[in-house]
């Protein structure tokens, strides 16, 4: 009998060993309702990451139906919340690519597009006296052709009116960036250069506030090359817009939006 003490305490320790070893998972044997329900009260709570687990494994284990569906769009939501914005886009994009016909697919557009805006504020708003040439206008390139694919496809979509702003935003501060990339080539006399910039503004992006600046460096470029009959014309361009006032202001940068969860009201998930 008292053989069989330390037998009985050495099974017990090594059956606990095994139920410790395997990782614990409230959610097992939860329904898709249940699992979406908790990642829906964990994301109004704030805590993303683990809203995050949580419709990793409602896609994993009910991929199809309307749980599925709400939490690809919440999921994309989650990422962009918690500063992970390569994900928020590869989660909007396949919401998209699964869903091109639902109803709300228009917010997966403009979610991308606002994922890539809010990447590219460091680069318009932070116009800092470093070498511009560096600066990647990536992010804001992108941004625009999101908002534009928004706006194209869905015209009257609620979100359409705010994308067409930022797109007037992004394009003036895309131009601007050429300005600067346009100076960077007349500081170091790079003459050739800073005129094709110049004119590339001049072409591409009128009605924005870089034209009148690119004209003003086409002028000292085309000075600098000994151009001067195209220095007079640029000159005379110049001052027959500036007389006549054609030359406009920046545009306001847009408001700070709310980028909503909760949009599809209408399937009640968070009742069921």
């Amino acid at each position: 009998m008292s053989f069989l003490v330390p037998v009985l305490i050495m099974a017990i320790a090594l059956s606990g060993c095994g139920i410790l070893g395997k990782e614990f998972d409230e959610t097992e044997g939860w329904s898709a309702s249940e699992i979406y329900n908790k990642a829906a009260r964990e994301m109004d709570s704030a805590n993303y990451k683990r809203a995050i687990e949580l419709y990793r494994k409602l896609e994993t284990r009910y991929p199809f139906g309307r749980y599925a569906m709400q939490g690809q769009l919440d999921i994309a939501y989650a990422y962009y919340k918690s500063d992970e914005p390569e994900q928020a886009i590869a989660a909007a994009d396949r919401f998209i690519k699964l869903y091109p016909q639902n109803p709300f697919v228009d917010y997966a557009y403009y979610m991308k597009g606002i994922v890539n805006y809010n990447r590219s504020v460091g680069f318009i708003d932070r116009f800092i006296p470093t070498d511009a040439s560096q600066r990647d206008p990536g992010s804001a390139l992108d941004a625009f052709q999101d908002f534009n694919e928004l706006v194209r496809r869905f015209p009257d979509s609620k979100y359409a009116a705010d994308a067409r702003q930022r797109m007037l935003y992004l394009r003036s501060n895309l131009a601007k960036n050429e300005v600067h990339v346009a100076r960077y080539y007349m500081k170091r006399g790079a003459y050739v250069a800073a005129a094709n910039r110049a004119q590339y503004v001049i072409e591409r992006f009128q009605r924005t506030s870089a034209v009148e600046d690119a004209l003003e460096i086409l002028i000292q470029a085309y000075d600098a090359l000994g151009e001067e009959r195209l220095a007079a014309d640029a000159r005379r361009v110049l001052d027959l817009n500036r007389q006549a006032g054609r030359f406009i202001d920046d545009e306001p940068a847009p408001d700070e939006i709310s980028l909503g969860r909760k949009i599809w009201d209408y399937l009640s998930l968070d009742e069921n």
